[in-house]
């Protein structure tokens, strides 16, 4: 007589396992045109969920850069708090929301929309307003979760995973993606990548580096912003020792409080003692660092001065994970 344990955990696997078979006869035209999307962008794909939905994000961000679509996670609770600055015109977004009403996604429709990105969202619900105000929408509906309960995201998941991985296989053969390309990304496996690469290998310097001077006017700190693209401007003192940093969420703040600031230093407004680490630290380790912190940007330092900057997703595009 089969236990109480083995016959919960077999109707998980057979509730999952449909939900998975249920996604065969809703792969239309609309999976071929997010395969497209994906493959014709010029940037980086960009994923972002919350709660469960975020994870599973996460683990297809990383599957999608690991197989040559460079990928990043965005948590939308803070994408308004100045990380929006980190997608660019070139991107494509890549949403996951069971119900397709997360208010912290639904935040951020109007500036995705406003640069004219393509969205792609995936929802269990397709009046929802995501699915509606999507690009392309994929369901990811179930009949049942496999919690008895009927509560937990379970088959919901599962079955978002698994599309996940079916739009990173098809990608993978529409680049013609070979073993030769995927050891680039893992040279002697992940373990060997995580050893080997370091912060200076993969950081921003020289010319594309945002540098300004604590009494530069925020005038031209703002153009350095919008110049180089990064989100983040460098301060530095009059013998170029790391001061401090401004980013775009600061600008934002400051735009919100309607404050007179464009005339004055950045001095008086930047955020000092910014987090840093130096060229020598294996990227694996400062990747560790910006997750348990809620950092996406570290600035690169050697004897106190700025050499560069450290952005995550240039981590997770080199596949460190």
């Amino acid at each position: 007589m089969m236990s109480a344990i083995l016959r919960r955990a077999k109707e998980t696997l057979l509730t999952e396992i449909e939900g998975i078979k249920n996604l065969l006869d809703r792969l239309d035209s609309e999976f071929e045109k997010a395969v497209d999307l994906l493959f014709s962008c010029q940037g980086k794909v960009i994923l972002t969920g919350m709660g469960k939905s975020g994870l599973i994000g996460q683990k297809i961000a990383s599957t999608l850069t690991s197989t040559g679509t460079p990928s990043i996670f965005l948590h939308p609770a803070d994408s308004y708090h100045g990380d929006l600055g980190l997608i660019t015109s070139k991107d494509v977004v890549i949403a996951i929301a069971l119900s397709g009403e997360t208010e912290e996604v639904i935040k951020m429709l109007g500036h995705i929309q406003a640069m004219d990105i393509p969205l792609i969202g995936m929802t269990g619900h397709p009046e929802s307003t995501l699915a509606r105000n999507a690009t392309v929408h994929l369901s990811v509906a179930v009949e049942k979760e496999a919690c008895p309960l009927g509560l937990a995201p379970t088959t919901s998941t599962t079955a978002t995973l698994a599309l996940g991985d079916a739009l990173a296989m098809c990608l993978l053969e529409k680049r013609n993606f070979r073993e030769e390309d995927f050891a680039v990304f893992h040279p002697g496996g992940s373990l060997g990548k995580k050893l080997l690469v370091t912060v200076g290998d993969l950081m921003i310097s020289g010319s594309r580096l945002p540098l300004v001077e604590e009494m530069t006017p925020m005038r031209e700190t703002i153009h350095q912003l919008s110049e180089k693209l990064l989100g983040i401007v460098v301060v530095v003192d009059q013998s170029g020792s790391l001061t401090g940093v401004f980013t775009v969420g600061d600008l934002m703040r400051l735009v919100e409080k309607q404050i007179d600031f464009l005339n004055s230093p950045i001095k008086n407004f930047m955020s000092r003692n910014p987090r840093s680490t130096d060229a020598d630290t294996l990227a694996a380790k400062t990747l560790h660092t910006m997750q348990i912190h809620a950092i996406t940007c570290l600035v690169v330092i050697k004897e106190k001065k700025p050499i560069g900057i450290l952005q995550i997703y240039d981590i997770l595009r080199a596949g460190i994970y």
